[in-house]
């Protein structure tokens, strides 16, 4: 079962018992009573519904990062019918508001309860520590308690993959990149889609204008439309609309999509889209909920586990760019292929990982520098 509720509309609905009349005596002449018939044994109550909630930063109706959580919801809603009962609420800041927002859903019921942006990280913090019977999960943080797991995809690699047809499209050996806010798991991305480009041609350069924002269609449409005039034909995103995709479309570049399937958006433009499947994380953690065996933990899934790949990947893409990015994905299904491995310099010339070296998820998760062939330097970056 699942419950839709728009942002404005949450409400606490209380549930009244219903009390039963007491049969007076009528004064008729009491009869004999018939032999007592033994009464069946009543039958055990069913089970409560696990009730799980999410909330998101951005509408469900993104086209991206929301859209697809979404769809995971509504996947987990069918697989166990039931025996959950699944609820949401979209466009929530990441302000003390979220933490309303938390409190409000604990008080309907829910037990696990999914907040699906960085920038929630404090205020499920807060709500943990006095919820302590319901389990928080906390999409691409890093700050655990004994109620509060961490979660994440391995975007990083879907980013990769899409550079890889990047640098087999770009005529301008110029690529960009359209970034909602500097925390390492975007640089992250920025850099990994260079790479995947520079793997096809190492001379190619990029550039990266920032809009401070998830969810902003027009400031993605002006960051779009400045990289193309600064000479980028080929433009990634790590933000939640396809303003990027559609901006792309209109004056003749190409474009990915991030987080959803974003074809339809832009039929011309489309290169692939980078998507990220929430179904297999989100089944797990029910199913060790519902069997009490939910623990805290920091989770991070990719390619190998399913929650991540390069789809619709447009036929005007060469052959060779296909074969090589089938390469990496079964490279890192298999575990033989890191994204990260050394040699990898910075874009100020010192080296980051030396040769044959892979980095692990300590130094994955800490990256606040451009590498090579990146212009400029990470907002707040040392």
């Amino acid at each position: 079962m699942q419950t839709v509720r728009k942002r404005s509309v949450i409400k606490l609905i209380g549930l009244s018992a219903l009390s039963l009349a007491t049969l007076a005596a009528c004064g008729k002449k009491e009869e004999p009573a018939a032999p007592a018939t033994p009464a069946p044994a009543a039958a055990a109550p069913a089970a409560d519904k696990l009730k799980v909630s999410f909330m998101y930063v951005s509408p469900i109706g993104d086209g991206g990062w929301t859209f697809q959580h979404e769809l995971a919801r509504k996947a987990i809603a069918q697989k166990f019918g039931d025996k959950i009962e699944t609820s949401m609420v979209e466009s929530v800041p990441e302000s003390a508001d979220a933490e309303r927002v938390l409190r409000d859903m604990a008080g309907q019921g829910n037990q696990l309860i999914f907040a699906t942006s960085f920038g929630y990280q404090e205020f499920v913090q807060k709500a943990a520590a006095d919820l302590k019977s319901v389990k928080f999960e906390h999409a691409t943080g890093y700050k655990q308690a004994e109620n509060v797991a961490v979660y994440d995809t391995k975007t990083f690699e879907g980013a990769y993959l899409a550079g890889i047809v990047a640098g087999s499209m770009t005529k301008t050996k110029t690529v960009g990149v359209v970034a909602s806010v500097p925390i390492p798991e975007v640089v992250r991305n920025i850099n990994s889609f260079v790479l995947g480009a520079q793997s096809v041609d190492p001379s190619i350069q990029a550039k990266v204008v920032w809009v401070n924002e998830w969810f902003a269609p027009p400031k993605e449409s002006e960051a779009a439309t400045s990289l193309i005039n600064g000479g980028v034909d080929v433009m990634y995103q790590n933000t939640n609309s396809p303003a990027v995709l559609k901006t792309a479309e209109e004056r003749g570049v190409y474009a990915f999509g991030k987080d959803g399937d974003m074809s339809a958006f832009a039929p011309k433009a489309h290169l692939g889209s980078a998507v990220i499947d929430w179904t297999p994380y989100y089944s797990k953690v029910v199913e060790d909920t519902l069997a009490g065996k939910w623990q805290t933990g920091n989770f991070w899934w990719g390619v190998k586990e399913g929650a991540m790949d390069l789809v619709k990947i447009a036929d005007q893409v060469p052959q060779e760019a296909k074969d090589k990015v089938a390469k990496a994905r079964s490279g890192m299904k298999d575990g033989s292929f890191a994204v990260w491995t050394g040699p990898i310099m910075d874009n100020k010339g010192q080296e980051v990982l030396a040769s044959g070296a892979v980095g692990d998820d300590a130094f994955l998760r800490g990256i606040n520098f451009y590498v090579k062939g990146i212009e400029g330097a990470v907002p707040g970056a040392k």
